[in-house]
């Protein structure tokens, strides 16, 4: 099944944090490209063109990854480790946006090459509002690696 272009690649298993964001980018017009996956597995599947996306264009890449960290199959660090450590992905930026506050874990995501790491807030209009920033900045102003 190819992808074809996708600005967005959401990596959430939380549905409640998956409807909250996708509705934040609608209100801000940049979820008509969005591609939302469940799990770890799902996202490497996606990048990568194999499994349920095989055929898919690995050329497609989306402008920006939205990963949480905490996922089942694969947990976040294992996706972000397998996209940065190879050369036809590695330039996709990736922005961890995870309920996580632990220090070691933004360290770890920098250290294997996050473009961003981005606390989840509590508060549900201020989370809408930071989905948004996030989401203008990458898509829209950010310019990404041809």
């Amino acid at each position: 099944m190819p992808h074809g272009f996708i600005e967005i690649l959401l990596v959430e298993d939380n549905p409640t944090d998956a409807e909250l964001t996708i509705c934040a980018l609608k209100e801000a017009n940049l979820a008509s490209n969005l591609t939302w996956v469940k799990d770890g597995a799902q996202a490497l599947d996606f990048v990568f063109c194999r499994g349920a996306y095989a055929g898919g264009e690995m050329d497609a890449t989306p402008k920006i990854i939205l990963l949480d960290l905490c996922l089942p199959k694969v947990d976040g660090m294992e996706v972000l480790r397998e996209i940065k450590a190879d050369a036809s992905t590695s330039t996709i930026p990736i922005v961890v946006f995870t309920s996580s506050r632990e220090d070691r874990d933004m360290v770890e995501s920098y250290r294997l090459g996050v473009n961003s790491f981005v606390s989840k807030p509590v508060e549900f209009d201020e989370f809408a509002q930071v989905v948004a920033q996030l989401g203008l900045y990458w898509v829209l102003v950010n310019q990404p690696l041809q």
